[in-house]
Parts: structure tokens; C-alpha cells; sequence
């Protein structure tokens, strides 16, 4: 295996692309359990100061949900997996029709998993059905095998994304990796080169794109997990003292 290494210094002209949970802030035993650190908005406040706008965060979280936790509805966003944007262009609606339709068979099918197991947690976020089995790991499997047949109803209009102890089908015409595009071809974007940074398997698609623009990609965790990324910072608290870098830079450049 590949040794991944320490990312470079953070570089104002760049262009972030910032997963959240794992990330910016600890994964909890349930979605609403997080903790956000009170420094955490402010840090990113002033990181989309330093880079002139050129920062968002990429997250399976509904944009609702993750502006109830930071509190920065003028930072540009895309929420669930790339289905919502704020900050660059919205996705063609008649591309989610078929997918909507589809999801039916996947609600329902999420519905009898938890009367089956109540420890199981669903989560409705209307374009996508994720299901949380952190308080029941042996019951993954199960989860992603149910989940993945009903997804099948959509004839490939869904796509069954398997995370850190969650399952989710979403419609497979989005994904991060899109969303990172949309934001890379409108201003304050545009012309930069992307850094991303995320955990999960889910943020593949994003370091996948931004390795084909010549980008930074950071992954979270230990090392031993497998990723394309070509960096790693252990923590969501390395995260925020690597984004710090960018503050003190600007000020040495000041005074």
C-alpha cells in the first residue's frame, strides 16, 4: 500500500470543497448528535474571506439541516449528495423526475426495515432515503441488501451509496463529484485549482474530479483506509488547524 502524505500548505487562491460530518466535525452515534465547535463558523467565515468566496461544503446533510448547525446560509453549499446547490447552478428537475417516482419502492422498503429493527434510524430527505445502522453494525449488511433491490425499480435512475454506517439511495444523476464541477465553472471558482477534503466513500467522486483538474485531495482518517486522495490529515481537528494555516499566512503577509 501506498504511503499517503502530509498535504501541503493551504494556498489562498485555491478553490475548497469541504465535506462535513467526519471532516469539519466528529461522525456522532446519530446524525442530529453531532457537535460543532464554537470556532468552527468562524474559521470558515474568515476562510471565505482569505479566498475571496472560494469555499464550499460538499455534504449528504440536507442544506436546511447543515445550515442549522453552522449558521452560514451565505456560504456556498451543495447538500445530499449534490442534489442541492447554493452557489452554482441547480440540476435540470426533469432529470430528478424518474428518480422521485422510483424512490417510492425504496420508502417503502426503508419503512419495514425500522418496524423491523427499531434501532435503525431513516432518514427522509425527499430526493433521498438514507438508512443509519450505528447502533446496530450487524445489521449493515441486511440494510444494503434491501435497499439495493429496491433501488432496482428505478432502472438505474438511483444509486446505492454505502457510507460510514449508513446505506442511502439517491437519484444517481448527482454526485459530489458533479456538484464540484458546477461550482468550477462559475466565479469565485473558476480558474482555481480545487482542494477536497473528505472521509467517506462517498467523497471518491469528488477527489476523483479534482484529480483530473490537477487538485488537492485530502482524506480524513488513519492511515490504512483506502482512497484515491493523496493526502491524509488524521481528524476534523487537523482539518481546522490546516485551514488555519491560510489565516496566519494572510496576516505575516499584513504585518
Amino acid at each position: 500500500m501506498v504511503d499517503i502524505l502530509q498535504p501541503p500548505p493551504p494556498v489562498a487562491d485555491w478553490a475548497y470543497f469541504l465535506d462535513f460530518d467526519g471532516t469539519l466535525v466528529d461522525i456522532a452515534p446519530r446524525p442530529e448528535a453531532i457537535r460543532v465547535s464554537a470556532a468552527l463558523p468562524e474559521l470558515l467565515e474568515n476562510v471565505h474571506r482569505v479566498t475571496g468566496g472560494a469555499v464550499a461544503v460538499v455534504t449528504g446533510r440536507t442544506l436546511a439541516n447543515l445550515d442549522g448547525f453552522l449558521h452560514l446560509p451565505h456560504l456556498a453549499a451543495s447538500g445530499v449528495h449534490g442534489l442541492e446547490r447554493r452557489g452554482s447552478s441547480d440540476i435540470d428537475p426533469r432529470e430528478l423526475l424518474q428518480a422521485r417516482d422510483a424512490l417510492a419502492e425504496v420508502r417503502i422498503c426503508a419503512a419495514k426495515l425500522l418496524s423491523a429493527c427499531p434501532s435503525l434510524q431513516v432518514e427522509d430527505k425527499g430526493v433521498a432515503i438514507a438508512v443509519h445502522f450505528r447502533s446496530v453494525p450487524e445489521r449493515g449488511a441486511e440494510v444494503y441488501r434491501l435497499l439495493s433491490q429496491a433501488a432496482k425499480a428505478g432502472n438505474g435512475a438511483l444509486a446505492v451509496l454505502c457510507g460510514k454506517m449508513v446505506v442511502e439511495v439517491k437519484p444517481s444523476v448527482a454526485t459530489k463529484g458533479a456538484a464540484v464541477e458546477a461550482f468550477m465553472a462559475q466565479p469565485p471558482f473558476a480558474g482555481r485549482r480545487p482542494c477536497f477534503i473528505g472521509d467517506d466513500v462517498t467523497d471518491e467522486d469528488g477527489f476523483r474530479v479534482c484529480k483530473a483538474r490537477g487538485g488537492v485531495t485530502i482524506h480524513i482518517g488513519p492511515d490504512g483506509n483506502e482512497t484515491m486522495a493523496d493526502y491524509r490529515l488524521a481528524s476534523p481537528d487537523a482539518v481546522h488547524g490546516w485551514l488555519a494555516q491560510l489565516l496566519h499566512a494572510k496576516q505575516e503577509a499584513i504585518s
